[in-house]
């Protein structure tokens, strides 16, 4: 995509950052129209990431096409992700109605065959709809990403997968990635098996860490982290519909390992002793956050949307409201934070 006159780079000295990646289907393609735009600033230097779900998706192409060609590698690989995942799915079943096309509407809710699919998974489980596993995703992944360089990479990559047997997160690091770590990060226990791991099974991350904050505090030097969030936590109504209900559980459920872990780094903020080394980590830490309103308008069936056009009207909106945050905050990075994470402290 063209740079335009309004996105042009910012002139800064090189900053590391770290990018903290939500997942939340096919609405990770706004976090890729993020990814974007960020990559077109130089001085922006990516030290570490955590992705959960569709942001481990958008973790792992970011940081492969990065180490193997730059910043602009890196932009490709998003593309062809993103792409891929558009072909495979013209053949899924779940699509949108005639009526949500002409209207202009994302939703799935019209579609027979997801209402359909949507009742029975409430009866029938994985092992029962899907008895062979089969997961479009595990061929895309191995065929776009060089798992073997990604290992070696210079981004430290941080995969969120929660373990069903203890209910726990556990984070996968750069050479312990791989195509089955990855599904199991986005693994919804509703829609697919479990996927095992070192004879361990895993479901979806954003059980226990959407995404997780702690390892880029710990093992990163960048002291500013940029975490871009797809799933709203708040929302002016109550919901009313069946559909909307569930929608706002799952919203909750995987906003609330996060709020947890942003309000232990508010709490570590204010008593850390910034003498020590420990102490210092938090006390020096930097937060900001990369969202849109347009979240709030998308119901969860559009997560499974996997037209071309949604996907890039997402990306669209990522990369504006990325520009938006550069041009109100861009100053900010390396100086304060622009999240204010001690408010979540007086909310409890």
């Amino acid at each position: 995509m063209p740079i335009e006159a309004a996105d042009a780079p910012f002139s800064r000295d090189p900053l590391l950052i770290d990018l903290a990646l939500q997942g939340g289907g096919a609405h990770g393609a706004f976090t890729w129209g993020v990814l974007d735009r960020l990559l077109e600033e130089p001085w922006l230097q990516i030290d570490g990431i955590s992705g959960t779900s569709a942001g481990a998706m958008n973790a792992a192409a970011l940081v492969d096409g990065h180490a193997k060609g730059g910043a602009a590698g890196a932009r490709e690989a998003l593309e062809c992700f993103w792409r891929r995942v558009a072909e495979a799915g013209r053949f899924s079943p779940f699509r949108r109605g005639p009526l949500d096309i002409l209207l202009g509407r994302w939703t799935l809710d019209s579609s027979p065959i997801y209402v359909g699919m949507d009742l029975l998974s409430r009866l029938l489980s994985p092992y029962d709809l899907n008895p062979r596993g089969a997961n479009p995703l595990r061929e895309i992944l191995a065929e776009l990403i060089d798992f073997d360089r990604l290992a070696q990479a210079p981004i430290k990559l941080f995969i969120t997968a929660t373990n069903v047997r203890t209910g726990r997160g556990h984070v996968f690091k750069n050479d312990a990635v791989t195509a089955d770590v990855l599904l199991a990060s986005a693994c919804l226990p509703t829609m697919f098996q479990a996927v095992e791991i070192d004879g361990e099974p895993y479901w979806d991350g954003g059980y226990s860490g959407n995404p997780t904050l702690t390892p880029l505090i710990r093992e990163c030097k960048s002291q500013d982290t940029i975490l871009v969030q797809i799933n709203p936590v708040e929302r002016k109504e109550p919901p009313r519909t069946a559909s909307d209900i569930l929608n706002r559980l799952n919203e909750v459920s995987f906003n609330a390992v996060l709020l947890k872990e942003l309000r232990m780094m508010a709490l570590l903020q204010r008593v850390a002793d910034p003498g020590d080394s420990e102490g210092a980590l938090w006390a020096n830490m930097r937060i900001h956050r990369i969202a849109s309103e347009i979240m709030t308008e998308l119901g969860a069936s559009s997560k499974l949307n996997a037209e071309w056009e949604f996907f890039t009207m997402l990306r669209d909106e990522g990369r504006k409201s990325a520009q938006a945050f550069l041009a109100a905050h861009g100053g900010d990075l390396g100086r304060h934070s622009t999240l204010d994470i001690d408010n979540l402290l007086e909310r409890v």
